[in-house]
């Protein structure tokens, strides 16, 4: 980077007497590093003699060696945009502090709605649900079983209803299912209890079966005796805990509580209820994906007309339903995601335009040095990625442990809150653009500094 060579001619623009040199040991402008073994003038000389920001004369800087910019040296270049960095020790250390906040609340607005899509994205498309056309809250008679268990292509059919409920009281809520056991966990593999739960859960009426999660919640254990107040379905219903089952995925949702429909049917039954003998979906599996569109038009085909015409589409279509009532709420969360990082985004740009614009001067010296407009860009734009990344991997840190507590301290609304490899890689993605954007501006200003305006502010 540092050739020997003649005067490098600024002799011709500097007034005075020739400098004692002196060490670089005396040298401690972090600019300077990137000329090893410069030696400098000293404030001697004529009256009125220029200085550069250290008080040196430039025409002793060019007494001995000239500058060559065609080759950057890699280690003194990092060491200057580190040593600019943390000039500013409380200034670095706030910019910091706000990306990082800025990037953990971007992951979890992100993971919020990676949680209302979690029902979505564990879908199989082998599966179908048939429900009421008009609405989900209109059962469909169990008479329909033996003709949809009779279409082509379909290997499987098991039926259920939301039964609703409350445990304690209302803020204590958690889905509640009373499905067909025998058939229900066989087209959902991703429910797995050991067999002797299992087996003891089919064979009590009253049993139920509930994820690993809600039974940590609640402190339940086999055996446990609980009671059900209906809201849909009056009355208090007593159960007994007879399976907890795990997900087999990660996104699998283990806070469900599931019981016999035939427990439900038969009470029903014994109060002369209409609702007897009525089910609100039809679960159907399908022997392959790529039938599931004939399937389905083949099981709607067969109620049209009827007093209750069915509605056959795939789990994830049925599941996106629910999100679509949200719709909105899940815009705003994604608005806002992008909000809090333009609002860093306006912070560190600041944050670089307050030290370019401190640094003039210096910028004017490296520029009388031979360095050009791109170099002293590198310089900026280093210094704004620094300060981004470091910002960035802190908040993805931080992410982990705030996740974990929004998921304990909101499992009843998010039974499921997945931080994905996909959320911690846009952040700092966006970390790494927010540090680019920021120091386009003050880059762009200090490549075109004039070296006299510049030197003329230093003092």
């Amino acid at each position: 980077m540092i050739s020997q060579a003649e005067p490098c001619g600024y002799q011709d623009l500097l007034p005075g007497s020739q400098a004692e040199p002196v060490g670089r040991e005396s040298v401690a402008h972090p600019a300077l590093l990137l000329v090893p073994k410069l030696s400098l003038g000293t404030r001697g000389g004529a009256p009125g003699a220029p200085y550069n920001i250290l008080g040196h004369r430039l025409e002793s800087l060019c007494h001995h060696r000239k500058l060559t910019t065609d080759h950057w040296e890699l280690a003194p270049v990092l060491k200057l945009t580190w040593r600019n960095t943390i000039r500013h020790p409380l200034r670095a250390a706030l910019t910091i502090l706000g990306m990082a906040v800025a990037v953990l609340a971007f992951a979890l607005l992100r993971t919020v709605v990676a949680a209302w899509y979690s029902g979505v994205n564990a879908a199989s498309p082998a599966r179908l649900v048939t429900r009421n056309a008009i609405s989900l809250v209109f059962p469909l008679p169990m008479a329909y079983l033996p003709k949809v268990q009779a279409v082509p292509g379909i290997v499987g059919v098991a039926y259920g209803c939301w039964f609703g409920g409350n445990y304690i009281d209302e803020r204590h809520f958690f889905p509640k299912f009373a499905v067909d056991v025998r058939r229900y966990f066989s087209i959902y593999p991703e429910y797995v209890m050991p067999e002797d739960q299992k087996l003891a859960f089919m064979k009590d009426r009253r049993g139920a079966a509930v994820g690993r999660t809600l039974a940590t919640r609640y402190g339940w254990k086999l055996g446990d005796p609980i009671v059900i107040k209906g809201n849909i379905y009056p009355g208090e219903w007593p159960f007994i805990i007879r399976a907890i089952y795990t997900g087999a995925e990660p996104n699998t949702d283990e806070s469900r509580f599931f019981f016999h429909w035939d427990y439900l049917n038969e009470s029903l039954k014994k109060s002369g209820s209409s609702r007897a003998d009525t089910v609100g979906w039809f679960l159907i599996k399908v022997a392959r994906p790529d039938l599931a569109p004939r399937v389905a038009a083949r099981v709607d085909g067969l109620f049209q007309n009827s007093l209750a015409e069915t509605l056959t589409e795939t789990e994830q279509a049925f599941a996106l339903g629910f999100v679509s009532m949200t719709e909105a709420i899940l815009l705003a969360i994604q608005v806002v995601s992008w909000v809090v990082i333009g609002v860093i985004l306006i912070v560190l740009a600041n944050t670089m335009a307050m030290n370019a614009r401190e640094r003039q001067g210096e910028y004017a010296v490296l520029k009388t040095m031979g360095f050009k407009g791109r170099h002293l860009a590198g310089l900026i734009f280093g210094e704004s990625l620094i300060l981004a990344l470091a910002g960035g991997l802190v908040g993805e840190v931080l992410t982990f442990p705030a996740v974990h507590f929004f998921k304990t301290a909101l499992g009843q609304y998010f039974r499921v809150f997945p931080l994905t490899r996909a959320t911690l890689i846009l952040g700092l993605a966006v970390a790494l653009a927010v540090g680019l954007l920021a120091a386009l501006l003050p880059a762009w200003r200090a490549g075109r500094v004039s070296i006299a305006e510049a030197l003329r502010k230093v003092g």
